[in-house]
């Protein structure tokens, strides 16, 4: 699309009246963008959101990124609970690395081939 030139933005109204004359008149989509001056891709989208959320849902702004909004916070509780199963979890991993090594030093004092 040519820069300085913005999408064209059409009035849920017009959407609706598209969708509703398409279904009412029974149009093909190709009658419809001739009939409209509308891209035919845009009146199957509109047609499957009219159907799926009713005309309503032609009114909301599909455009953009959604919004992520700000994260959760956790409650005091619940965070001090994740720190100390954090901790803890930390500590097995570790007691396992000293548990490992020591197999391994042993078996080596043996004379045994590790694993």
């Amino acid at each position: 699309m040519p820069k300085g030139i913005p999408n064209k933005r059409y009035t849920p109204e017009f959407k609706k009246t598209v969708v509703e004359t398409m279904r009412k008149e029974k149009l093909s989509y190709s009658e419809t963008e001739r009939q409209y001056g509308v891209a035919r891709s845009r009146i199957r989208a509109w047609e499957r959101i009219y159907l799926e959320e009713g005309a309503e849902g032609l009114a909301v702004e599909r455009r953009g990124r959604k919004s992520t909004g700000r994260p959760v916070k956790l409650s005091k509780s619940v965070e001090e609970d994740l720190i100390a199963e954090n901790q803890r979890l930390r500590a097995e991993v570790e007691y396992l690395k000293n548990l490992q090594a020591l197999v391994l030093e042993r078996e080596r004092s043996q004379g045994k081939k590790p694993w």
